[in-house]
C-alpha cells in the first residue's frame, strides 16, 4: 500500500481531539449558563468532567494491551459523536441538566482515551525525523479546534437564539453538529489512518506484567528528586486561573444588575472564543521563542509566571468598571489570555524536563494527570465562591490564589535541557 501523507491525517486528527475536550470545559459553561444553570453547580459539576484526564494515566497501558490504537482512534470518535448526539437530544427535555452531564461524562471518558490513542499513535505512524516537524502543525489544529468550539459554534448557537427564540433548541442544533462532525471523523480516520507495522495488538503481555510495569513506573516518578516542590508546582501553578476559568463567560453572560456585563452569547463567542483563542495562542508561540531562544526555562519561569498573574487584573477592571465598550472587553479578554498562553509555556516546558527519563512518556501522563487536578478541584468551588462574595471581591479572590506558586518557585530543581539535546 502506498504510504499516505501525514497531511491527510494529522491536521484531522488533533482537530478530532481538541474539539470534544473544548466542548467538554468550555461550550458545556456557557451552554448551562444559558439555560439559567447557577453559577455553583455549573462550576462544580463541570469541574468534575476534568476526572477522566486526571485519572487517565491509570488506564493509558490497557489502551496499549488491547486492541491496536488506530482502533481505539476511531473507536472513540464513534462513541464521541454518540455523547454529542445523545446531548443534542436531551436538552430540549425537562430533564436535561442530569441527562446532558452523564452524557458529558461519556463525552470526557472517550476524549481522554481518545488523547492516549492519538498520541500515541503519532509516534508509531511517523518516521522520528517527521515527528519534530509535525509537532507544530498538531498543535495549530488543535488550537483551530479551539477558535471552532469556544468562537464559531458558540457563535452560531448566538445567532439561532436570536433567531428563533429558543435558547434550548439553538443548543441542541450546535451538538448534531458536533455529532455529524464526530461521524465523519470517524468514518474518514478508519479509512485515511496508515498501518503502520509496530501498531499491533501486543501478545505475551498480561493484565498483571502491565500493572507490575506501571508500578515500577509509578515508584519511579515519586522517587525523582525535588518531587515535592514540583508536585507543589504542578497543583499551585494554575491555582488562580483554574477558578477564573470557570466564571469567565459566566461573567460575560451575567446581567449587569447581577455584576455582569451582559454579552449575548454570539458576543461572548467572538470575545472569548476567537480574540481570546487567537491571543491564547500567539501568547504561546512568543513563549516557546523566548524559551528556545533566550536563555531557557531557567530565565523565563519568573516573567512567565508573572504574566499569568497581572493580566487578571482585567478581569478586576472590568468587574468594576463594567464597560459596555464591546472593544474594551475584547481588548481585556485578548491581553488576559495573551498573559495565560505566553505564561503557560514554562509549565508546559518544566512538565517535560521533570518528565525526562528512561520513563519520559508515562511521567508525563502522570505530570498531565497532577495538571488536571490542579485544575478540577480549584474550579469545583468557584462558582460558590462567587456567588458567596461577588464578581468584583471574587477577582480580587483569583489574584490572591495566583500568589502561592511563587513560593514554590524557588525550590525547583529545573534542567538546562532535555536528554539527548
Amino acid at each position: 500500500m502506498k504510504p499516505r501523507t501525514p497531511w491527510v491525517w494529522i491536521p484531522s486528527l488533533y482537530f478530532a481531539e481538541g474539539l470534544p475536550y473544548v466542548a467538554v470545559m468550555t461550550i458545556s459553561v456557557i451552554m448551562y449558563k444559558t439555560l439559567d444553570v447557577s453559577n455553583a453547580d455549573i462550576a462544580l459539576y463541570t469541574s468534575w468532567l476534568y476526572l477522566p484526564w486526571v485519572i487517565k494515566p491509570f488506564w493509558s497501558p490497557f489502551v496499549d494491551l488491547l486492541k491496536t490504537k488506530r482502533w481505539w482512534i476511531y473507536s472513540m470518535q464513534l462513541l464521541t459523536g454518540a455523547g454529542m448526539a445523545g446531548i443534542a437530544f436531551t436538552i430540549p427535555t425537562h430533564f436535561f441538566w442530569q441527562s446532558s452531564l452523564a452524557f458529558f461524562w461519556l463525552m470526557s471518558f472517550s476524549s481522554a482515551t481518545h488523547d492516549i490513542a492519538a498520541d500515541g499513535f503519532y509516534m508509531l505512524g511517523l518516521p522520528e525525523k517527521q515527528q519534530a516537524f509535525y509537532i507544530g502543525i498538531r498543535n495549530i489544529f488543535y488550537r483551530i479546534a479551539m477558535v471552532t468550539g469556544q468562537g464559531l459554534l458558540v457563535m452560531l448557537a448566538g445567532f439561532l437564539e436570536t433567531y428563533t427564540g429558543k435558547v434550548a433548541y439553538s443548543w441542541s442544533i450546535v451538538f448534531l453538529v458536533l455529532a455529524g462532525i464526530f461521524v465523519a471523523a470517524f468514518a474518514w480516520h478508519r479509512f485515511i489512518l496508515p498501518l503502520p507495522a509496530e501498531d499491533r495488538q501486543r501478545s505475551g503481555v498480561t493484565p498483571g506484567r502491565i500493572v507490575m510495569d506501571f508500578g515500577k513506573t509509578f515508584g519511579d516518578f515519586f522517587r525523582k528528586k525535588g518531587i515535592v516542590p514540583a508536585l507543589l508546582f504542578m497543583l499551585t501553578f494554575r491555582l488562580g486561573e483554574s477558578q477564573l476559568l470557570k466564571l469567565a463567560s459566566p461573567f460575560l453572560l451575567d446581567g449587569r444588575e447581577d455584576g455582569g456585563l451582559a454579552l449575548s452569547t454570539a458576543e461572548v463567542g467572538f470575545a472569548y472564543g476567537t480574540v481570546g483563542v487567537i491571543s491564547l495562542m500567539l501568547g504561546g508561540i512568543l513563549g516557546g521563542i523566548a524559551i528556545s531562544r533566550a536563555g531557557g526555562l531557567k530565565r523565563w519561569i519568573w516573567p512567565m509566571t508573572l504574566s499569568l498573574f497581572i493580566p487578571n487584573l482585567a478581569y478586576l477592571y472590568m468587574a468594576y468598571a463594567l464597560p459596555d465598550n464591546l472593544l474594551v472587553i475584547n481588548a481585556c479578554v485578548g491581553f488576559e489570555q495573551f498573559g495565560y498562553g505566553f505564561g503557560f509555556t514554562a509549565y508546559t516546558m518544566y512538565l517535560m524536563l521533570f518528565s525526562d527519563g528512561a520513563y519520559k512518556t508515562s511521567h508525563y501522563a502522570i505530570c498531565t494527570g497532577f495538571m488536571a487536578l490542579g485544575m478540577m478541584l480549584p474550579g469545583m468551588v468557584s462558582g460558590r465562591i462567587q456567588e458567596l462574595i461577588g464578581y468584583p471581591s471574587f477577582f480580587v479572590w483569583v489574584i490572591l490564589a495566583s500568589i502561592p506558586v511563587f513560593f514554590v518557585i524557588p525550590f525547583l530543581k529545573i534542567k538546562e535541557t532535555l536528554s539527548g539535546q
